[in-house]
């Protein structure tokens, strides 16, 4: 009677355990589906071409992009963000770079951007703290997808606050455009 007892318990407490360790589902074919489609997407993601071409303004630039960044995807799952340091031209690009990118990296989708600063007044260096984020998305291929433009003036009419905030607002915004895009353009295809 006791041999039969430890038996049940045994069994009841390897299958629980062999539950909440998900062995199970992965050993039916629904659950390795559900794996291979949890996989995390890796969005490989440059330098933003920064505008006008002022040495002093790229670093803070690069700083609140990627800050803006790193806390939108963040809150997304099955996403991981790579940062490539390297410029490359937002209107010139080849399709053989980016696929060259991705394919090192291994990377799902590759995305160009670019921080445009509004210039006010006559001096040289005088600017405003109005930006416009533009982001191409790319496939692996090299093949483009869709772009947004997110222009904090106008979606926000913002008059006031640092640059930086602006930078942040403003790619957390084309994220946001460049998500709607691309699930409807997902929607049209299916």
């Amino acid at each position: 009677m006791k041999r039969k007892r430890l038996a049940v318990f045994a069994l009841i407490f390897l299958v629980g355990g062999l539950g909440w360790a998900g062995a199970q589902v992965l050993a039916s074919g629904r659950g390795m589906q559900n794996f291979q489609q949890e996989r995390e997407e890796t969005v490989l993601y440059f330098s933003p071409e920064v505008f006008p071409d002022v040495e002093e303004i790229k670093e803070p630039t690069n700083l609140a992009f990627f800050s803006a960044l790193t806390d939108k995807v963040a809150s997304l799952k099955g996403r991981k963000v790579l940062r490539v340091d390297a410029m490359m031209s937002f209107e010139e690009i080849s399709p053989e770079i980016i696929r060259e990118y991705c394919k090192n990296n291994g990377a799902s989708y590759a995305v160009l951007p670019r921080v445009k600063y509004f210039k006010v007044g006559f001096g040289k260096y005088v600017f405003s703290n109005q930006v416009v984020v533009s982001m191409k998305l790319y496939d692996a291929e090299g093949s483009l997808i869709t772009e947004t433009e997110y222009n904090t003036y106008r979606k926000n009419m913002r008059l006031l606050g640092s640059a930086e905030n602006s930078v942040q607002v403003g790619t957390k915004g084309a994220i946001n455009d460049l998500a709607k895009k691309l699930r409807k353009a997902l929607r049209k295809a299916k």
